[in-house]
């Protein structure tokens, strides 16, 4: 069993800024006169990151703004007890602490409790000096070390309150609840963009978003208003969209049933941000005031053992003082060396490692403070796409741009080609592109080498399969694709950070590492795959596994497809197009990703979609067991000493909050299965379609 003294624990609640709770190994029937008032406790409670003897809880108790109540609360804070049971009854109560909760911290409270038992649920709550009091939340410790029992625990991304409805959350509930206890879940595991930054109010967009209407959630106090938009500039506008996200019930009754391993993806920030600046307008804008204010939102909403370097105190952030400077220096990894930049970043750091037992190690990166400059959002790449092609660009000049001065063995070309188009590749001296930074890497690396876990498992908020088509297939009569190999998506990921992430890949080969699989999000997608650093023509040897889950609830690319695509494009059919019997626009997308041109093609002359993949391009996407580029929903991870399933649980596209107990009907469920392989040997998927007919994504 692993063991932590009392001293280690006070000074690691110290470190994390949490008000620090010992347990007994013996309870007692509560001594609080605890009446629940959800009123005063309105984002409810939560809590996260647990291990064997600790975890963190969280609430937020704002003083009274009425008139007639005790406005002194504002000046002088409010004191909150927190009660941890092993029983939803509180009578047998194990810890007990006192924790001041007061305007600098907007009202949140973090206590880390510690002298839990390993693999136990336990109960919680808070109340003020009154007895008026939160609701019970429920929360789950780790197993030991060298517990051996399976795992189970659900990976998220991508909430969009303002667009949709949070129906996964309520489907997720309503499942585990009637699950065998030894099936339910453990953790949930959110891979960011909890919340959206960019808010467009109702006025804004009366027509609503695609089909979606705009909900009136958020309002910044402050902010700015870009195009028809609007950002938060301080960290009173990041806590007001935290605050209205957490209004949601469903979003709240999550947090208060399960505790979350919370990491920030772009949102958190800003929507084309990377290390300390924001993107709009084509240009790079120093936002070191914002990134700062993000990263102290962060800290006092999402309850997570993140450390802030800025002070000890248990009540507040304590944000360094910064100022928004341009950054022009950067060194040879591309961060940033203006010491405003680096101050910035470096006030909240977020990547971690948590256990799970003897079969789970989970790796937390973050994939937007440390990264260099995406290569496609520079302006000198825009002649390397084209609007007859959308969304696409040659794969050998993507290489180029993201290898640098390292391409071809140090030999770059001085020009990239796309048609008769010819560009001077101002990328040739430049590093090769990093979305972990040097720093971070190396405890990637590190933490991999050395883990024990059967399984490593990569939790990545951006994904890292690549997407590809085979667009110099296509037929007499369209528009040829100028360029003799593949066309990708860039998405800004590892998808194609290829030089990075054979990086990665050539290190899990070397040493031997098995039980390799990475889980993602951000693209508001469901994939499963194979983890390899290259594809067809050069070789392709997987060295592990790969999942990204489907949004909660942010529109994805197929949705955005069916409205910003004029239908008139020639090419229109190959991202949503409709068959013969095809009343509406299918996701043929995901059939050109997975089996290629001809495939999309024959679907759209037939209808048939077994003839349509018996014409599969084997050498496109042999990384590729499913894609569906428009699924929402959520994904459940179970890991055995043997073996390790990933499920999909896709919702049709959350337009309203349903009112049904379980959340409203399942679009499908896919199971995919790959049993522990020994160095040496490449990694297989076993996939099975449990309910529904995703014909598109297989």
């Amino acid at each position: 069993m692993s063991t932590i003294t009392r001293r280690s624990f006070l000074e690691m609640a110290v470190a994390m800024g949490a008000t620090a709770a010992w347990g007994s190994p013996f309870g007692s029937k509560s001594h609080i006169a605890w009446r629940e008032r959800r009123d005063l406790f309105p984002e409810g409670v939560a809590s996260g990151d647990p291990d064997s003897n600790s975890v963190l809880l969280w609430t937020r108790r704002p003083a009274a703004e009425k008139p007639g109540e005790n406005s002194s609360l504002k000046l002088h804070g409010i004191k909150l007890n927190v009660e941890v049971a092993e029983d939803a009854q509180f009578t047998r109560v194990v810890a007990t602490a006192a924790a001041a909760v007061s305007a600098a911290s907007d009202w949140t409270c973090r206590v880390l409790v510690g002298g839990l038992k390993p693999s136990r649920v336990y109960w919680y709550r808070f109340a003020d000096s009154e007895g008026l009091g939160s609701r019970v939340g429920r929360t789950i410790t780790a197993p030991d070390l060298d517990d051996a029992r399976p795992v189970r625990f659900v990976f998220v991304s991508c909430q969009n309150a303002n667009q949709g409805a949070q129906n996964a959350y309520r489907r997720m509930i309503f499942e585990d609840e009637r699950a065998p206890e030894s099936e339910r879940i453990g953790f949930l595991l959110h891979l960011g963009d909890f919340i959206y930054e960019i808010v467009w109010y109702p006025e804004d967009r009366p027509q609503g978003m695609y089909d979606r209407r705009l909900r009136d959630i958020v309002r910044y106090p402050h902010g700015e208003k870009i195009r028809d938009f609007h950002i938060p500039t301080t960290v009173e506008d990041y806590r007001a969209v935290y605050r209205g996200y957490l209004s949601d019930p469903d979003l709240q009754d999550a947090r208060a049933r399960w505790p979350f391993v919370n990491m920030w993806d772009n949102h958190e920030f800003s929507w084309l941000g990377w290390q300390s600046l924001q993107r709009f307008g084509g240009k790079n804008l120093p936002a070191q005031t914002r990134k700062v204010a993000a990263n102290q939102a962060f800290f006092e909403y999402q309850p997570a053992r993140i450390t802030k370097p800025s002070g000890p105190s248990l009540e507040r952030f304590d944000p360094p003082p910064v100022m928004d400077a341009p950054v022009t220096r950067f060194d040879e990894h591309g961060l940033g060396q203006e010491p405003n930049n680096l101050a910035a970043i470096a006030s909240l750091k977020g990547y971690r490692a948590l256990r799970w037992g003897r079969n789970v190690e989970l790796m937390v990166t973050d994939q937007r403070s440390y990264r260099s400059e995406t290569p496609t959002d520079q302006p000198e790449s825009k002649p390397l796409s084209s609007d007859d092609f959308p969304e696409f660009m040659p794969e050998d000049a993507m290489e180029i741009m993201d290898a640098g001065r390292t391409y071809n063995g140090g030999r770059p070309p001085a020009s990239i080609r796309f048609g008769n188009v010819e560009i001077e590749n101002l990328w040739k001296d430049r590093p090769a592109q990093t979305i972990l930074g040097a720093e971070q890497k190396a405890w990637f690396l590190e933490r991999l080498r050395n883990s024990k876990a059967t399984w490593k498992i990569w939790g990545n908020t951006t994904a890292t399969l690549d997407m590809r088509a085979d667009l110099e297939n296509l037929p007499p009569g369209n528009k040829p694709w100028p360029v003799n190999g593949c066309a990708t998506y860039p998405l800004g990921d590892h998808g194609t950070a290829y030089v990075e992430r054979g990086e990665i890949y050539d290190f899990v080969a070397a040493n031997g590492i098995t039980g390799f699989a990475t889980v993602a999000g951000d693209r508001h997608s469901f994939w499963a795959g194979l983890a390899a650093k290259s594809l067809p023509p050069k070789p392709f040897v997987p060295v592990g596994i790969a999942f990204v889950t489907g949004s909660i609830s942010a529109p994805g690319i197929v949705e955005a497809l069916e409205h910003a695509l004029p239908k008139d494009h020639p090419l229109r059919s190959l991202y949503v197009g409709q068959g013969p019997g095809d009343h509406t626009p299918q996701p043929t997308l995901n059939l050109l990703i997975r089996h290629g041109v001809r495939s999309c093609f024959e679907y759209l002359q037939t209808g048939e979609i077994a003839k349509a993949r018996a014409l599969s391009n084997p050498d496109l996407s042999p990384h590729v067991s499913f894609v569906d580029m428009g699924g929402h929903g959520y994904s459940v991870v179970h890991a055995t000493s043997e073996f390790i399933e990933t499920e999909f649980v896709c919702i049709p596209r959350p337009l309203e909050p349903s009112d049904r107990p379980d959340g409203g009907p399942l679009a499908y469920r896919a199971k995919f299965r790959t049993s522990l392989w020994k160095n040496g040997e490449a990694p297989k998927l076993q996939m099975q379609i449990l309910e529904g007919d995703p014909r598109f994504s297989v």
